[in-house]
């Protein structure tokens, strides 16, 4: 413990002092002389007769106590929560802005075939975008003991949150995501933006630790632009950041339809294969997200599989403990008056 004013206790023992002094200078009102001493068997006062002297003093020595302002000292506590650092990328290409289930229901209407009648697929709902949104607000929503952040990406990555315990500031910018952030670009480099989380995870990592670091990324197509993201995925592993993937009505490498062939049959892309086999190799999960309760889906799951331990400082001001000296000042306040009232503590000369 210590005192924020010290400088106020000289001035109360100054004032002290001058109250002594004017006491003492003050003229008597008479003068007198006893034999009493000189009787055998005489004998002292009771010292109890002085108790209102001495609980008064008690009482200004206190309240001078409680007047410096007295505080316990600051305090920096370690506090150990279940957590993770966690680190949402989000794709912001042309075709997120489509109807979430288009591709599944051209799969399975099955290919237009050259000279068959055309037909247009009417779907109603949300689109990729709103529908990944929501699925970010309700892991966002789970993770109450987590660091979060937020990266998105089109034909280049750019960090929208920072890592921050804050998730009432992480949905507000998820909130102001649209269609039209980035609709310059319009391309897909997945790997940048998977670069870009790592770097954030491993910028903002409290006290070095390398535990509970974890990458979601939402897309819906394979890389076109940028870095290659198997490459980048393993540079996540020698992080130690774990990788999952939700493929936001996209199949694991079955997107489209090769017409060519005696029967149609699905046309591979092979840079979504890759892509899926390197995030599970490394220990991530991957997700076809066709619909809305799909990416509910998937983002529960992770919830339910990604538990860690997340170690903050916290930090303390000064709590101030005048109340300790202030009351102890009051109850002899308080005594002195009650003991004045009694005739045996009462001084007559």
């Amino acid at each position: 413990m210590h005192f924020l004013r010290p400088d106020y206790g000289w001035w109360l023992l100054g004032a002290l002092a001058v109250l002594l002094v004017i006491r003492w200078k003050r003229p008597w009102r008479h003068a007198a002389s006893t034999t009493v001493g000189w009787v055998d068997g005489a004998s002292r006062a009771s010292l109890l007769r002085r108790m209102p002297l001495l609980t008064l003093l008690a009482a200004l020595v206190f309240a001078g106590l409680g007047f410096m302002q007295p505080v316990l000292p600051f305090v920096e506590a370690e506090v150990t929560s279940r957590g993770l650092d966690l680190v949402m990328v989000l794709d912001l290409s042309s075709s997120m802005r489509e109807p979430i289930g288009l591709r599944a229901m051209a799969r399975a209407l099955g290919p237009i075939v050259e000279g068959s009648s055309q037909r247009t697929l009417q779907i109603s709902g949300k689109t990729r975008l709103d529908a990944t949104k929501d699925a970010i607000r309700s892991l966002a929503a789970r993770r109450r003991g987590d660091r979060l952040g937020l990266v998105v990406f089109s034909g280049n990555a750019y960090i929208v949150s920072p890592l921050s315990a804050d998730h009432d500031y992480l949905g507000r910018y998820v909130d102001m995501i649209d269609a039209e952030t980035l609709r310059g670009e319009g391309t897909t480099a997945v790997g940048d933006g998977l670069a870009l989380a790592n770097y954030l995870l491993v910028r903002q990592t409290l006290g070095g630790d390398t535990r509970g670091r974890v990458v979601v990324l939402f897309t819906d197509g394979e890389t076109n632009r940028g870095r290659d993201p198997v490459e980048v995925l393993g540079e996540s592993d020698a992080a130690g950041v774990r990788v999952h993937v939700i493929g936001v009505d996209m199949d694991r490498g079955a997107v489209g339809w090769d017409t060519d062939a005696e029967a149609p049959i699905p046309r591979e892309q092979p840079e979504v294969g890759r892509l899926v086999a390197a995030v599970e190799g490394y220990g991530g999960r991957y997700f076809d997200a066709n619909s809305e309760a799909d990416l509910e889906a998937a983002a529960q799951t992770i919830d339910e599989i990604e538990k860690g331990v997340l170690t903050s400082t916290v930090y303390m001001s000064d709590v101030p403990v005048f109340h300790w000296f202030v009351i102890p000042a009051l109850v002899c306040l308080a005594l002195t008056l009650a003991l004045g009232t009694i005739p045996h503590f009462t001084d007559l000369t």
